[in-house]
């Protein structure tokens, strides 16, 4: 006897009728009728009176009915026990390439705390590479990653579009090219560079831009968040996705600024990631889902975002 059987015998005694069920159920009819027929040969009872019109609950089925619903609460208690216990004592684990921390990272775990207050949360700084052969291997659950556009997305893991934007040159607001409303690439060349290591797509983006050309000068960071720092410490000037700059608290203090570059019209994509293949989790779930809400409401409801490479015009004094 299965708990399945139990429940599709009592669907068909709720709807008065196997077809009925067979849709509530999305099974077909034969393996519905197939399935309460050997839980009635195992009873040795007929718990429903099949007729033209429809199927009723019969003399044996009124009785054993209470006892099969009561089975079927008792296997979704123990369900649901097991569910909170896992959850006691469950990390979820995110690796993630740091972009759009503030916007989008934050606010999403904020909103996790509060639905899951007993599950921890272990976010991981890693390239792209690391955090797929870590969810691979199953020791992160989700990933957060960049891609450019029009690159192909790894067939293992399922991918979620979260922020599109565009790249955009991050430097201090005293800084000479802050005064123009965007920036040339062969500005890059003149200044300093704080260039994302090799394994970053903005590394690999840069790269691309330069065209083989050598910067006067460059830094190596690990990650946008280093990268803004450096920035703000008068280091140089870096390229990053709009979305890991817009409403970061260096930006909104005034010790950032960004403009969009004037040729170049690539877009970036901050995409969730999942391996297909994982066990599926309540709360890997929950904050998957949570991520995805967060990022509708940064496109849509926050007007910054909504004009991510368009800043104010560079203010004059005088």
């Amino acid at each position: 006897m299965r708990i399945q059987q139990l429940e599709y015998a009592t669907a068909v005694a709720r709807f008065g009728s196997f077809r009925r069920a067979a849709e509530n159920l999305h099974i077909s009819q034969p393996a519905l009728s197939e399935n309460v027929r050997r839980l009635e040969r195992e009873l040795g009872v007929e718990i429903l009176d099949r007729r033209r019109s429809g199927a009723t609950v019969g003399e044996h089925g009124r009785e054993l009915l209470p006892h099969m619903l009561a089975v079927i609460e008792a296997a979704d208690n123990l369900k649901r026990a097991a569910d909170a216990s896992k959850e006691l004592s469950r990390t979820v684990r995110v690796g993630t390439v740091t972009a759009a921390t503030v916007p989008l990272l934050a606010p999403t775990i904020h909103a996790f705390r509060d639905s899951h207050p007993a599950t921890q949360v272990e976010i991981l700084s890693a390239q792209q590479a690391g955090i797929h052969r870590a969810m691979l291997e199953g020791s992160m659950d989700l990933g957060l990653v960049n891609y450019l556009e029009g690159d192909d997305m790894p067939p293992e893991f399922e991918s979620t579009e979260l922020l599109r934007g565009r790249p955009v040159v991050v430097l201090r607001p005293d800084d000479e090219l802050a005064s123009s409303r965007t920036v040339r690439t062969a500005d890059l060349w003149q200044r300093p560079l704080i260039a994302m290591r090799a394994g970053y797509v903005m590394h690999r983006y840069v790269m691309r831009l330069l065209d083989g050309r050598e910067p006067t000068f460059s830094y190596s960071a690990d990650g946008a968040e280093m990268g803004k720092l450096m920035v703000a410490a008068g280091l140089g000037i870096a390229v990053l996705p709009d979305y890991s700059v817009v409403g970061d608290p260096l930006e909104r203090s005034g010790e950032i600024a960004y403009r969009p570059l004037k040729e170049d019209g690539t877009g970036v994509l901050l995409v969730l990631q999942r391996r297909r293949s994982a066990p599926a989790h309540n709360a890997i779930s929950d904050l998957h889902d949570l991520f995805v809400a967060e990022a509708e409401r940064a496109r849509d409801g926050n007007g910054r975002a909504r004009k991510q490479a368009s800043p104010s015009p560079p203010r004059v004094d005088g």
